[in-house]
C-alpha cells in the first residue's frame, strides 16, 4: 500500500470513530446527568478522550506527509508517534480526573436512579464499542498505525467498563445496592493503565526500539542470496514513519576482489533489499576475509574458540589479520546489561593476546540490534 492510501485509510478509519464515539458519548453524558450516574458520567467522558483521540490521529496523519525539507531532511513521518504519545496522556490526563471525581463520590455518596432504558441503552453502546474498538484495532495493524492501535486498544477497554456499569446498574435495580462509584474508580483505573501502556509503547518507539527480528532476516536473506557473502551482521534499521525505513548493515566477503567490483555489489544489494523489504539501506560496510593464508584461517578458528569462552560474548565476525602491519581486527556481540563494552573489550584484548603477542588487537564491541 503506498502511502497515499493507507493516509487516507487511517483518516477514514478515524472519522468513523469519531462518529461513533461522539454518539456514544452524547447518551452516556446524558443518561448520566437524569440518573445521576457517576459510573456512566466517567464512561461518557471516556468516550469523549476517543474522539479527541481520533481528531489527533487525523492531525497526526496529515502532518506526517509533509515532504521533507532542509530542517527535516527525512520527512516528518514520526509525527505518527508523537500523535500516539500525545494520545496516551489525553487517557492518562481523563483517567486520573475519572478516579478523584469517582473517589469523592465514594466519601460522599450520591443515590444514582437506573432504569430499564438506560440498561438497555447500556447494552447496546456495549455492543458498538467492542465492534468499533476490534474494527479499528484490525485496522491499526493492518496499516500499521500506532494511534489506531491504541485507539483501538483503548475502545476494547471502553466496552470492559460499560459493561461494568450496565452489571452495576442491574445489581442497583435487583437490589437497591448503589456500587456505582466504585465501578467508576475501577473504570479510571483501567483508562489509567491503558494511558501509561500507550504512553510506554509510543516513548519505547521514539526513544528507538530493537530491530524488527522478521524484517531484519529478510534483509539478512535477500543480501545473502549473493554467493559472494559470506555473512551479514550488524542490522539497524531506523525509523521515520512507516513508509520510510532506512538500514545499514555490514557484510562479509573476500579479500581478493577489487573495489570497483565491491561497489558494483553495494549498489545491487541495495537494489534488492529494496525490492524485497522497503528498506532503503544507507549503508553497506565491508568486512575482508582472509582467504590467501591457512595460518591466518586457523587464527580465525583459534580467537573464535577463545571468545566463546566468555560468557557475555556471543559471536565473533569481521576477523581479519594484516600480516604486513601485524595488527588482528573482529567484532564482538555482548549480552546486554552485564557489563560495559569497555571492560568486555579489555578481557578480550588480553586473552587474544596471551596467544598472539605478536599481533597488535583491535576490537569492536557491539550489541544485537535484532534482539
Amino acid at each position: 500500500m503506498n502511502t497515499n492510501s493507507r493516509s487516507k485509510s487511517i483518516i477514514r478509519t478515524s472519522r468513523i470513530c469519531i462518529a461513533v464515539n461522539f454518539v456514544l458519548a452524547a447518551f452516556k453524558l446524558v443518561l448520566g446527568f437524569l440518573s445521576n450516574s457517576v459510573a456512566i458520567i466517567t464512561d461518557g467522558i471516556n468516550n469523549v478522550t476517543d474522539v479527541l483521540s481520533s481528531v489527533i490521529t487525523i492531525i497526526g496523519t496529515r502532518l506526517s506527509e509533509k515532504e521533507p525539507d532542509r530542517k527535516h531532511p527525512f520527512g516528518y513521518g514520526r509525527i505518527e508517534y508523537l500523535s500516539s504519545l500525545v494520545i496516551g496522556a489525553f487517557i492518562l490526563f481523563a483517567g486520573i480526573e475519572s478516579f478523584k471525581n469517582s473517589i469523592d463520590k465514594i466519601i460522599n455518596p450520591v443515590k444514582g436512579d437506573y432504569s430499564t432504558l438506560t440498561l438497555l441503552i447500556l447494552a447496546v453502546a456495549v455492543v458498538v464499542k467492542i465492534g468499533i474498538g476490534l474494527y479499528t484495532k484490525k485496522q491499526g495493524n493492518e496499516l500499521d498505525s500506532e494511534a489506531l492501535i491504541a485507539s483501538g486498544k483503548d475502545a476494547v477497554n471502553d466496552s470492559i467498563a460499560s459493561t461494568a456499569v450496565f452489571i452495576a446498574g442491574i445489581i442497583y435495580i435487583l437490589s437497591g445496592q448503589s456500587i456505582e462509584a466504585y465501578v467508576g474508580a475501577i473504570i479510571s483505573l483501567v483508562i489509567i493503565k491503558t494511558g501509561f501502556d500507550t504512553l510506554k509503547e509510543s516513548s519505547d518507539i521514539i526513544l528507538g526500539e530493537s530491530t524488527d527480528t522478521a524484517l531484519a532476516s529478510k534483509i539478512r536473506d535477500s543480501i545473502l542470496s549473493f554467493p559472494e557473502i559470506e555473512g551479514v551482521y550488524d542490522i539497524v534499521i531506523h525509523s521515520y514513519g512507516k513508509e520510510k525505513m532506512l538500514g545499514s548493515a555490514h557484510i562479509e566477503i573476500s579479500d581478493r576482489y577489487k573495489v570497483s567490483w565491491v561497489d558494483n555489489l553495494q549498489r545491487a544489494i541495495i537494489r534488492k533489499v529494496k525490492e524485497n523489504t522497503g528498506v532503503d539501506m544507507l549503508g553497506i560496510s565491508v568486512y575482508a576475509i582472509n582467504t590467501h593464508s591457512k595460518e591466518v584461517m586457523d587464527a580465525r578458528e583459534c580467537v573464535k574458540k577463545a571468545v566463546e569462552e566468555i560468557k557475555d560474548a556471543r559471536e565473533m565476525h569481521g576477523f581479519y589479520i594484516d600480516s604486513v602491519d601485524k595488527t588482528m581486527n573482529f567484532d564482538v556481540i555482548q549480552e546486554f546489561g552485564i557489563r560495559s563494552k569497555e571492560e568486555l573489550k579489555e578481557e578480550l584484548i588480553k586473552k587474544v593476546q596471551e596467544i598472539y603477542p605478536e599481533y597488535a588487537v583491535m576490537i569492536d564491541v557491539d550489541y544485537d540490534f535484532t534482539e
